[in-house]
Formats: C-alpha cells, sequence, structure tokens
C-alpha cells in the first residue's frame, strides 16, 4: 500500500461501487477485502483495497453521515477522445453531467474525466491563448479533445 491512499467512504454499498468502478477502468483488481468482526453485521465488507488503472485505494462499507462533494475529486486522465467517451459516458449512467470535464457518478463521487494534453495545452505564457482554451472548455460539458486544439490555435 503506498504511503498516501484515497480513503472512500460508502454508506453501505463499497462492494457495488467497487465492482462498478472495476468494470470501467482497465488495470483494476480488488487486492483485499476484510469484514466486520462485531454485530449487528459480523461477517459482512469492511474495507475493499482496490485498484483502478493500477492506482490504490481503498473503500470502506459502513453507515455514513457524511456524503462525497465536489471538493474532492478523481480525475482520470485519458490519451484518446475515445477514452475520454467510454470513460465519461459508463460514469454519468445514473450520474450528473456536470461541467467542463467533471461528471457525479451514481455513488456520488465526482470525477473529472480530462485530456492529458490539456495541461499541455494550458502550459503556454501567452494570456490570450489561455483565456481561449479557458473559453472553449467552459463551454463544454464532456471535454473535446479537438475543439480544445482548435481553440489553442486559435481556429
Amino acid at each position: 500500500m503506498r504511503a498516501i491512499t484515497p480513503f472512500l467512504w460508502f454508506d453501505g454499498n463499497a462492494a457495488e461501487a467497487v465492482e462498478f468502478y472495476s468494470s470501467i477502468f482497465p488495470d483494476s483488481e480488488i487486492t483485499r477485502i476484510t469484514y466486520k468482526p462485531d454485530e449487528p453485521a459480523a461477517g459482512s465488507v469492511l474495507t475493499i483495497e482496490f485498484k483502478l488503472k493500477g492506482e490504490e485505494f481503498i473503500a470502506l462499507n459502513a453507515a455514513s453521515p457524511f456524503q462525497f462533494s465536489e471538493s474532492l475529486s478523481l480525475m482520470v486522465l485519458c490519451e484518446t477522445q475515445e477514452e475520454i467517451d467510454e470513460y465519461w459516458d459508463k460514469l454519468a449512467e445514473e450520474g450528473t453531467p456536470l461541467a467542463a470535464g467533471w461528471v457525479k457518478d451514481r455513488y456520488g463521487l465526482s470525477w473529472q474525466i480530462t485530456p492529458a494534453e490539456f495541461f499541455e495545452l494550458m502550459d503556454n505564457e501567452d494570456m490570450e491563448h489561455n483565456a481561449r482554451l479557458m473559453a472553449a472548455m467552459n463551454t463544454m460539458i464532456k471535454f473535446d479533445i479537438e475543439a480544445l486544439r482548435a481553440a489553442s490555435r486559435g481556429d
């Protein structure tokens, strides 16, 4: 396990959520499951350690007075539009599309499905260029790599 690992608290549906996420991302696996030792739920899942795209996470399966919020999101960097479309579409099923590459999934967790190229395009000292790029991004719900490239070129 890494020194810093995202620990996600689900309201009793951690196993379902982990299965859902694992079905979306390649290089995903469940690496450990622990079980509750005490009643009233002795023997039920307590934590699930898992990987998505090789990155480690832990899901806690417990009643929660807390909800996920947009103040914390998981960013997935994508190399192609096809990858963006696939992840976005699957996470948006029964979820909520937000703006500028963000989507809240059916469990309330926020994701940023982002072209890896976006940060390279923004790494520019020309503020007019960056303003065009940001203006284009702000018109999008799901990212469109070609539209970002066009804005970067000034098309």
